[in-house]
Order: structure tokens, then sequence, then C-alpha cells
């Protein structure tokens, strides 16, 4: 006879014991499990061809080039103008001034002399009228009014003698234009619009016009301009140079411009 007590006692040693045996072999089917599909996996992985398609990416377009802003030039000085060739002008020729008209005055002797001297008696030894008292003293009768030379001299005016016309600068009052035609702008040239000027030098006479034959072009743009000053100059006016209140004839430098109103 057995007790029922130690028969249930053996049947739960027995399951222990299995259940021990059941945990180890499933776990042992889980890990052959793993170990068989991870291997697959991989070997599947390395047969696999990988296609690799290489794409060309688009460069960047270079920045497009910075236009170059000229430099502004330095402006370029101007050159100073080429001053007027003068035409040679023939220097006053000085000759001895004429003494003053007037008298003489009889200055006492300073070494009184012991001997006389022969007198000729057929030669006049002064000039009454240089005794008159009349005009300035130290003057004589043959005297020129506003001389300034001394007895004896040979000139024949009140000062040195000048030839040819005066200079700017050596008269009192210079020349000035006060009337006439202004020179005519030439046609052509208006129509093209061109601009231009004319130094001329010519010589204004005592009775204030220009002397023919005494033109001369310094300096000229256009031909067309200069054959307009010469048509012009035989019809202009000018106040004539003055010395001393007389009028005398003068070198004159003057400038025609030519310029169109816009």
């Amino acid at each position: 006879m057995q007790l029922l007590e130690s028969k249930k006692s053996a049947k739960k040693g027995r399951s222990a014991t299995g259940t021990f045996l059941s945990v180890i072999l499933h776990s042992l089917i889980i890990f052959l499990a793993v170990f068989a599909t991870a291997r697959a996996g991989t070997k599947k992985a390395d047969k696999r061809e990988t296609k690799v398609e290489f794409v060309a990416v688009k460069k960047d377009e270079p920045p497009p080039p910075k236009k170059e802003v000229p430099k502004p030039e330095p402006p370029k000085p101007k050159k100073a103008p080429t001053p007027p060739k003068v035409v040679n002008v023939p220097q006053p020729k000085l000759v001895a001034p004429a003494p003053p008209q007037g008298f003489k005055v009889v200055a006492p002797p300073v070494n009184i002399p012991t001997n006389l001297p022969a007198i000729d008696l057929s030669k006049a030894i002064t000039n009454e009228n240089d005794f008159s008292g009349k005009g300035v003293a130290g003057g004589s009768a043959n005297g020129v009014k506003g001389g300034t030379g001394k007895e004896g001299d040979t000139g024949k005016e009140a000062g040195p003698v000048h030839e040819g016309p005066y200079m700017e600068f050596q008269v009192e009052k210079v020349v000035v234009k006060i009337g006439g035609e202004a020179p005519e702008y030439p046609s052509s040239l208006r129509e093209s619009g061109v601009e231009g000027k004319v130094l001329a030098q010519f010589v204004v006479g005592e009775n204030g016009r220009y002397e023919g034959g005494s033109l001369k072009i310094l300096e000229s743009s256009n031909p067309a301009f200069t054959a307009a000053v010469k048509d012009a100059l035989p019809r202009m006016r000018f106040s004539a140079a003055q010395i001393g209140g007389k009028k005398v004839a003068q070198l004159v430098q003057m400038p025609f411009q030519f310029h169109l109103n816009r």
C-alpha cells in the first residue's frame, strides 16, 4: 500500500526535472534559430549587388564679373596761352633836343683876366635878341618853345624825335574802338556750329582809322575768321592814342571772338 502523500511528492520531483530540461532544450532551439537566421541574413547581404549611380552635381555658377567703373581722369593742366608775337617796331631815334626859347643871363666872371683879349670889331660877339628878357631864363632867341637842350644843340623839337607807331605802354591814352561794323560771322561756319577767335595786330593812325598794310594775324582758329576780320577792319572807327593831348599812331593788338548764341 502506498500513501497518497508520498505519490504526490514524487510527482512534484519529476515535474521540476522535466521543467528544467524543457527550459534547456527550448533555449538551445532558440539559440540555433537565431544563429541560423543571422548567418543566413549575412550571406544574402554579401551576395546582393548594389548599383551606385553617380549624379553630376551642378556647380554653382561664378558670380558675374564686376564691371569696372572707369576712374575719372585727372583734369589735364591747361596750357599757358602763347604770348602774342610782337612785330619789331623801330625804336625811337634820340636826337639832342633844342634849347628852350628865352634869354641869356650874363654871369659875373669868376676869374678876372689881367690881359685884355684881342677884339675883332668886325664880328658880332653877342646876339642882342638873346638878352630881350622874354621866354625862359637860360634860353636863347633861336630856341624852341618847351625845349630842354643846351646852347649849341641842333635839335629842332622839344625833346627826342619818335619814328613809327607807339606801343600801348608808351602812350597816355590808348586806342579805343568807338564804332564801325564787327566782323561778319562766316555762314558756312555758323551752320556747322564752329566757333573760334582771331588775334590781330595793326596800326591805328592819328585819324582813328586802320592803316592799310599794317595788319598781321598773330593767331587764328580758321582762315574764314581771318578773312572776316580783314574785310571789317577798314570800316571800323577808333579813338586815336594821345600823348600830351596830341594824337599819335599806335600799334594795337585786338582779339576778335566768334561765338554762337545757343
